[in-house]
């Protein structure tokens, strides 16, 4: 073994499951000092006026973000995706552009730079982006979602703002490098370090992150590292210092022009002043972020969801097979409805979450991780059915098209682009246990003892007792309460499924308790049961805010279009709940796991005989 390599072993935490978990553990946001919708929710109270009346827009705002949208969608028009995937860049006159109209400041405040919109008119913008191209939605993202506009306007210093945002306004492209070679979503593997000096003016940062999107371009990055034992503190690190090295630039199946760096850092000396927030707190910070950061995908995916129901309904209207369109074939119609409907609800969820965020009087984390889980994995089916609805012309390249003379639409790339959302900011399985940690929270407050195989006998009394306590009367109201007519009424033709929301919330909060009692301490490694309710969870979310956008809609200006859309993906969604509640306990999950276990173990190897081999 090398000295090199032999150092990065050495250098490498030896970490336990318990350890780690307790890393990610202490980096919770443990406190609910505000309400939330989802929490309420999990736990079997539908606390409708979180969402209801539907949140309405800032008339300023309003006004402000017309006009940048109207400067946006004019240098959309002038992209040209098929050049920016045969060359796999971004042309420069598109981001001198982009800078010019302020689009990499979209949510910095006025006073250092930037337009200072709202969250729900930020998403917005990056959804139009989304309709065009997604290789331009990961550069505008990236910079402001996760990158260092939205942590330096959480934590930084005055001192910190004043030298960085109006850099970050005027389009200095930024960057957030957490992940590493062996390290995901499990942060207490991490092997960078940043050692203070021992002047202690500076730290010493040594180490390698990988897949740092804007990498290859950016000025300025937000740095995570290990700077003691179980301690990670975020840093912000110039590009264009000594020692800071880009070593590769990744491509992947879609985004061909992301700009995605793997970046080594050789004793770069960080002074002490761009510590963000405080040393330590550098998982706590990334969370937060992410809390508000991720809610661009479920617009994006949203706006890629309403694009494929464009381009399917023009296509469905105009192909004619066997005398009629293919629209009027009962196949091809349900696709349409369903992705109509679907689209509908991606939308209502991306935006109320939004909303949500810009009261600020409502604590969103659930909210934001399930609008990401719920948008992400529907707008995968969407555009995958736009795809299957234009047929060989969905799955030929725009580029092809176009040079045998026909209309060039993308939507192979469309669906290529598509799908890393299921990965980007926490995959669809890390989104479901995070939310399954969160919604578990009371339980486990009040009876984790007993379902902790490392607490003490005094400990498991005392939970013991102060259960007793707890659910003689929680339990009960969770069977209690009117869920059936007249209550609703002022939803309309919509209160029926108000009402199935109510009973199935209570329901919910019943099954969690249910299966805290029947797994115990096993329920942790039982990630498909934790799914199928946490799943539950995601589809009354939408059904509800859908409810409530399409009443208000109705009300304003579209008629009674909103809420048929309404209806039609609210009937889907519960018979979707209906078999993730048949299933939480009734399933294959243990006969499916121990079949696993045994692939894995290479008792099955036959499965894979008469393979040729690959080239390494």
């Amino acid at each position: 073994m090398s000295s090199t390599v032999a150092e990065k072993k050495q250098a490498e935490p030896q970490v336990s499951e318990q350890e780690a978990r307790e890393v990610a553990e202490a980096a919770r946001e443990k406190e609910w000092t505000s309400p939330s919708f989802m929490r309420e929710l999990f736990g079997g109270r539908l606390r409708l006026d979180l969402i209801h009346p539907y949140p309405e827009s800032d008339p300023e705002d309003e006004r402000l973000a017309r006009q940048f949208f109207a400067r946006l969608e004019a240098t959309l028009a002038k992209m040209d995706s098929d050049r920016v995937e045969r060359e796999q860049e971004i042309p420069e006159e598109i981001v001198g552009e982009l800078k010019r109209i302020g689009a990499f400041g979209i949510k910095i405040p006025k006073k250092y730079g930037g337009l200072g919109l709202s969250q729900r008119n930020y998403v917005k913008a990056i959804g139009k982006v989304t309709a065009v191209d997604g290789s331009l939605v990961a550069l505008l993202s990236a910079h402001q979602s996760i990158g260092l506009p939205q942590p330096l306007k959480l934590f930084g210093t005055e001192d910190q703002k004043q030298k960085y945002m109006p850099k970050l306004a005027a389009g200095a492209i930024s960057a957030f490098a957490l992940t590493e070679k062996d390290v995901g979503s499990d942060p207490a593997r991490m092997t960078t370090t940043a050692e203070l000096t021992e002047d202690g003016d500076a730290y010493v940062l040594n180490g390698e992150k990988v897949w740092t999107t804007n990498g290859t371009i950016a000025e300025l990055l937000v740095v995570m590292a290990r700077t003691g034992p179980r301690r990670i503190t975020a840093f912000i690190v110039e590009t264009d210092w000594p020692g800071v090295e880009v070593t590769h630039r990744c491509h992947f199946l879609g985004l061909d022009a992301i700009y995605n760096a793997v970046i080594n850092f050789d004793n770069v000396r960080i002074p002490k002043e761009n510590v963000l927030w405080k040393e330590g707190a550098g998982l706590k910070l990334a969370l937060v972020t992410l809390n508000t950061g991720r809610l661009t995908l479920p617009m994006s995916s949203a706006y890629g969801a309403k694009r494929a129901l464009e381009i399917s309904r023009e296509w469905a209207t105009e192909r004619v097979q066997w005398g009629t369109n293919i629209g009027r074939h009962d196949a091809v119609a349900q696709m349409l409805g369903s992705m109509a409907a679907g689209a509908f609800a991606l939308e209502s969820v991306a935006d109320i979450a939004s909303a949500l965020a810009d009261r600020g009087d409502v604590d969103i984390r659930l909210e934001a991780a399930v609008a990401k889980l719920f948008n992400t994995e529907s707008a995968w089916q969407i555009i995958d059915d736009a795809l299957q609805i234009r047929g060989g012309r969905g799955y030929e390249k725009s580029s092809s098209l176009a040079a045998r003379g026909e209309r060039p639409i993308p939507v192979e790339r469309m669906l290529r682009d598509a799908r890393i959302n299921r990965i980007f900011e926490g995959s669809t399985e890390i989104m479901r246990l995070f939310i399954a940690r969160e919604a578990l929270d009371t339980h486990l407050a009040v009876a984790g003892a007993l379902v902790d195989p490392k607490a003490t006998a005094a400990a498991k009394l005392k939970a013991l007792l102060g259960a007793a306590a707890f659910y003689v009367w929680w339990y009960p109201s969770r069977w209690l309460g009117w869920g059936r007519w007249p209550r609703y009424a002022e939803f309309g033709p919509l209160a029926k499924h108000t009402r199935f929301i109510d009973r199935a919330s209570r329901r919910l909060a019943r099954t969690l308790l249910h299966s805290i009692v029947r797994f115990g301490p096993r329920l942790e490694k039982r990630q498909a049961v934790l799914g199928r309710l946490v799943d539950i969870g995601a589809e009354l979310f939408a059904m509800a805010v859908t409810m409530s956008r399409a009443t208000a809609l109705a009300k304003a200006e579209t008629g009674e279009a909103p809420i048929e859309a309404a209806d039609i993906f609210c009937r889907q969604s519960r018979r979707r709940v209906k078999d993730l509640f048949r299933d939480v306990f009734r399933n294959d999950d243990t006969a499916t796991y121990r079949f696993a276990q045994n692939v894995l173990n290479g008792e099955h190897l036959w499965l894979e005989q008469e393979l040729p081999e690959l080239l390494d």
